[in-house]
């Protein structure tokens, strides 16, 4: 919904009424993720839930949307090769008609998502006269309701957690909350803040990391000790750029597990106290720029500073897969590569040289 909210906010001040269509799962090589979202008025569409696969079919169902319904795409129906999903897969998406009154919290859902306060929608899906109930969830606070109090605060304990992972997915309970039941198919779409990007080194390779980076959806900062180059101007992608000693700017930083971390410095006074910390963090990738004999001489110097093996394990360097990159732009492509690769659990070879599913589960 991330990606349709600032026109579907357009729609809903103006009072206009529209179908939101939502992937809630999937299954096999269906081409989008839960949470991606297509809405519709009139003849006005934005966003897409299957690459244009099902598209046709969603539009003629969110145009005429009056009661909220999950709906099954797939290889498995009749209408399959008719809808278009020809690549095979399953896609269940819930359809929803909305306005002001139907969900008021939306203006303060968007509000929350413009100041990254993590917020998340947990609606209904199925259910004895529960599809389409919802409820808003935040760190501190909720609106809206499920049913039964104790159904919403077992869902308000559950989703709180996978708020914090920035987790979407389903999860069932019982009619009144229980968690060894499935009565009730809830969807929960986490809306946290979009993970952080540093980029250390404000050199021109870190100009197309900043720019591949905000196209993946992470939050870009760019860090250099030197104000000549760290300048919005340079790098006018990024959402930051700091004039900060590198290693200085990460130690006052909260990085977690979806934090990436490219070092592009490419010189041992700024990378290896940098690394000293990065490698210390939670950051779910630390790749650093330099040739194999740099990467050798780096890891000494990391080495006599007191990082251990298991630690340097964590270090990918030289940065991003082997695509025989040379430009910027190039080698902005073979890291963003690599973390598509370590996310997804991807082999990194040619998909003619594979067998199997194309689209990998997270590891």
């Amino acid at each position: 919904m991330r990606d349709v909210l600032p026109e579907i906010m357009r729609w809903w001040r103006a009072g206009v009424p529209f179908g939101l269509a939502t992937v809630v799962s999937t299954f096999s090589s269906a081409p989008r993720q839960p949470g991606a979202a297509m809405a519709v008025h009139g003849d006005e569409v934005v966003g897409s839930v299957s690459g244009g696969c099902v598209e046709g079919a969603v539009f003629e169902l969110a145009t005429a949307i009056d009661t909220p319904v999950l709906q099954r795409y797939g290889v498995s129906d009749d209408d399959a090769f008719a809808v278009g999903l020809t690549c095979g897969g399953i896609i269940d998406i819930f359809v929803a008609p909305i306005s002001q009154e139907t969900f008021p919290e939306l203006r303060e859902i968007a509000a929350s998502v413009d100041s990254r306060e993590p917020v998340a929608v947990a609606t209904v899906l199925s259910g004895p006269g529960r599809v389409g109930a919802r409820r808003v969830i935040w760190p501190d606070r909720a609106s809206g309701t499920l049913g039964p109090q104790r159904l919403d605060d077992a869902v308000d304990d559950d989703v709180r957690g996978m708020l914090a992972q920035g987790l979407t997915g389903i999860r069932r309970y019982g009619a009144e909350g229980e968690r060894r039941l499935d009565d009730l198919s809830v969807f929960v779409q986490s809306l946290a803040p979009p993970p952080r990007m540093l980029v250390f080194g404000a050199i021109d390779f870190a100009a197309a990391v900043a720019r591949v980076g905000k196209f993946l959806g992470y939050y870009v900062t760019v860090c250099d000790a030197r104000p000549v180059f760290a300048t919005r101007k340079r790098f006018p992608e990024a959402d930051e750029v700091v004039v900060k000693w590198p290693h200085d700017y990460l130690a006052t930083q909260e990085v977690d597990e979806r934090t990436v971390i490219c070092v592009l410095t490419h010189d041992p006074k700024f990378d290896v106290p940098l690394l000293e910390v990065a490698l210390r963090t939670d950051a779910g990738y630390v790749g650093a720029m330099g040739s194999r004999r740099t990467h050798e001489d780096r890891l000494a110097r990391l080495r006599e500073a007191g990082l251990t093996e298991e630690e340097l394990a964590r270090l990918h360097s030289p940065i991003g897969l082997d695509l025989g990159a040379r430009t910027p732009e190039e080698t902005a492509v073979a890291i963003a590569a690599e973390l598509i690769q370590i996310r997804w659990g991807g082999s990194g070879r040619p998909l003619t040289d594979t067998e199997g599913r194309i689209h990998h589960e997270a590891p």
